[in-house]
């Protein structure tokens, strides 16, 4: 089955309502993967838009290049969102109209058992969204120690056997190399005495190396400190989490942009003295039953909207 047709954005319909697509706009999305997201906004565009893509997955941007090459309003760059005030800078543009990303990992990043994200498939134990660049897991868990791995199990993981399942990984590797997933999955396993019902035991570690190894919650605050410098008044900022930590993350950066300036406690000030930059849109959206029931991965999924004020 071809990627395009396999892939499911998730929460695709709700995404674009937030975005507010205008013909003439300038977008970014952040998070390319394989373009569902992507081709939706394009289809919205007229002659006059462009849409920026980032991705810092090589494949995922030889893909966009291969499927969009023709467009001459498609613009995409390899590279974290996390630089996207300096991308959308080099193209010449003032400003965006609207910024989407869409975090986690993609469907063909999990299917593939070479790239190592997945604890369902046998494969080299990789987790890094760009293979040319930083430390595999495997190579990480070579080198870390009990106290790294405990840190990061908890931190990104939430996980409550994390010390359990460290000094599993530390006696493991004693014995022979972690180089699969297979086996991660199967010492975690092991070292979990309580399983929780519909989920593998190895989730809540694998999700936490993958996000130490990629900086992923690092990049989205960098992210985040440039949202206002980049949006144009009126843009949209619609962002799709599906971990807690980065949800909480996002939720928070909204409410702290739609109070504006800090002033003492007491100090009479009017709203438009507060000068805040953003505004909520609406409520978090969750997947409806029959969006997780054909696509079970966006069960976690939370999507968020804020617009730039003047």
């Amino acid at each position: 089955m071809p990627e395009s047709r396999a892939h499911r954005p998730v929460l695709l319909e709700e995404a674009l309502a937030g975005l507010d697509v205008r013909p003439d706009g300038c977008y970014l999305d952040g998070t390319f993967g394989r373009g569902g997201h992507a081709g939706a906004i394009l289809e919205r565009l007229g002659e006059e838009g462009r849409l920026l893509a980032l991705d810092k997955d090589p494949e995922a941007v030889a893909y966009g290049r291969q499927r969009f090459c023709r467009d001459r309003r498609f613009h995409i760059h390899q590279g974290s969102f996390a630089a996207m005030a300096a991308q959308v800078a080099a193209l010449g543009w003032e400003g965006v109209d609207g910024i989407l990303l869409d975090l986690g990992v993609s469907s063909p990043q999990l299917d593939r058992a070479e790239r190592g994200f997945s604890f369902l498939q046998d494969g080299p134990l990789d987790m890094r969204m760009d293979p040319g660049s930083g430390v595999s897991a495997a190579d990480w868990l070579a080198g870390a120690s009990e106290s790294d791995i405990v840190r990061v199990l908890k931190e990104y993981g939430e996980e409550r056997f994390a010390r359990r399942i460290a000094r599993a990984i530390l006696e493991q590797r004693e014995q022979a190399p972690i180089r699969t997933t297979g086996r991660l999955a199967e010492i975690v396993a092991a070292a979990v005495p309580v399983k929780e019902k519909g989920k593998h035991p190895a989730t809540r570690s694998f999700q936490a190396i993958r996000i130490h190894l990629n900086r992923e919650l690092e990049e989205l605050a960098a992210f985040l400190q440039q949202v206002t410098g980049v949006l144009r008044p009126g843009g949209r900022l619609v962002v799709i989490s599906f971990h807690s930590l980065e949800d909480r993350m996002v939720k928070r950066f909204i409410r702290e942009q739609s109070r504006g300036d800090r002033f003492p406690p007491g100090l009479p000030v009017t709203r438009d003295q507060l000068q805040p930059k953003l505004r909520p849109v609406g409520r978090a959206v969750r997947p409806g039953e029959a969006e997780v029931a054909a696509n079970p991965r966006a069960r976690s999924a939370v999507l968020r909207v804020a617009e730039r004020l003047a």
